[in-house]
């Protein structure tokens, strides 16, 4: 099993660990349900370094960039990010990704933790002379995500981040103080990809907010929880002090640190999929929308397959599922209407704030239009459930 560089930090805040991806992960520190609140009421952070880090520049990138994924790069300037889809020849969905324009003519792709090598192995075979660097070891990225997330980085920045729109990113400096400054320089001054290729300046003696030394890192303005919040990427050395700085500011805004736990039911309750189980080698992107991640005015690998499956709409969705009786749906649960077996639960909990069931899963036709009511076969006993629209929580 990997290990992100803030694995003995966790350990240290008494996290439990957990095998996900490849990885050991934390899975909680408190309780998932104390870490969801914190996230939807204040501000949770998260260790997300296991998600890959793909670089693709040369000539050519955005053209290839274009021809792999659903949705289109096309008019995206320096600075803004998109989600997508990547799929095989026949269509399916090898991951969903997010990739960013984050230098003029360079991108950075981030796969999910499990398909980083698959991803990188797929965009290499249809590369012509474009570099495509995985730099996933190098680079850690922390997650802060809820309404207090601005009030806690706005004190280790001179960066207006209030300017900074939803999925975008910009190179901000990051201050540190005391021992952590010290920690913290040591480890962005021996460490190289930040520097050498976006020409990162460390300017020791500078002074922030909180004190005399800075890293520059590159923040964006996404997240999983469907709250606001903010990205981190940071060169590996630096992860440790830049997380205890940001665990030290943030306690006063109530900032928890949260695990996988808490990362799966706040995604879950805004309806986003999650790699290997909302999609696990079979579906493609018309079975899992939504529906603008695809962009049929380019041309891309898979489109003559997705508007072959378009015309014959006959293929089985992902839906959003709301409990009306009690009980928990869970992964793999059947889906019936009366004496048929209609679907299956991809992903189910209980949802913290709702306090009722909630589910992900894929029906066939018709069952899959809003309102329609299935039942979940918990226990050998049925539970009644209706076919909503996404998010689960109505901002």
């Amino acid at each position: 099993m990997k290990r992100t560089p803030l694995y003995d930090a966790h350990v240290g805040l008494g996290a439990k660990i957990v095998p996900f991806g490849g990885w050991d992960m934390p899975l909680q520190y408190t309780s998932i349900i104390d870490e969801h609140v914190a996230v939807r009421k204040a501000a949770g952070m998260f260790d997300v370094s296991h998600m890959g880090d793909l670089i693709i520049r040369g000539k050519g990138a955005k053209e290839l960039i274009r021809r792999l994924l659903t949705n289109d790069i096309d008019d995206m300037p320096v600075g803004k990010a998109m989600y997508g889809h990547l799929l095989d020849e026949d269509g399916i969905i090898i991951d969903d990704l997010i990739v960013y324009h984050w230098i003029q003519d360079e991108y950075l792709v981030v796969p999910n933790a499990a398909t980083t090598q698959k991803v990188l192995a797929w965009i290499r075979s249809k590369a012509d002379g474009q570099e495509i660097i995985d730099v996933s070891d190098r680079l850690a990225c922390i997650a802060v995500q809820g309404p207090k997330a601005l009030d806690v980085l706005e004190n280790l920045t001179f960066h207006d981040l209030s300017q900074m729109n939803r999925f975008t990113g910009a190179f901000v400096d990051v201050f540190a103080e005391g021992a952590d400054a010290r920690g913290l320089v040591e480890g962005f001054q021996q460490s190289g990809f930040l520097c050498d290729t976006i020409i990162r300046q460390c300017r020791p003696g500078t002074k922030g907010t909180v004190g005399d030394y800075s890293e520059l890192c590159y923040v964006s303005r996404t997240g999983y929880t469907g709250e606001d919040g903010f990205e981190i990427l940071v060169e590996s050395s630096s992860a440790v002090p830049l997380w205890k700085i940001l665990l030290r500011v943030g306690e006063q805004h109530g900032l928890k640190p949260a695990g996988l736990g808490a990362r799966d039911t706040l995604r879950l309750e805004m309806g986003y999929l999650l790699s290997g189980i909302d999609f696990y080698g079979g579906q493609t992107s018309m079975q899992t929308g939504p529906p603008w991640v695809i962009k049929f005015g380019h041309e891309f690998i898979g489109k003559e397959q997705l508007l072959e499956q378009k015309e014959a709409d006959d293929y089985p969705r992902l839906v959003c599922l709301e409990m009306l009786d009690r009980g928990i749906p869970r992964h793999g649960y059947e889906l019936m209407h009366e004496d048929d077996t209609v679907g299956h639960i991809t992903s189910g909990t209980l949802s913290p704030c709702l306090k009722k069931g909630i589910a992900m899963g894929y029906v066939r036709p018709p069952y899959h239009q809003l309102g329609t009511e299935v039942e979940v076969v918990i226990r050998d006993n049925r539970h009644v459930a209706r076919v909503t629209s996404a998010p689960f929580i109505k901002k």
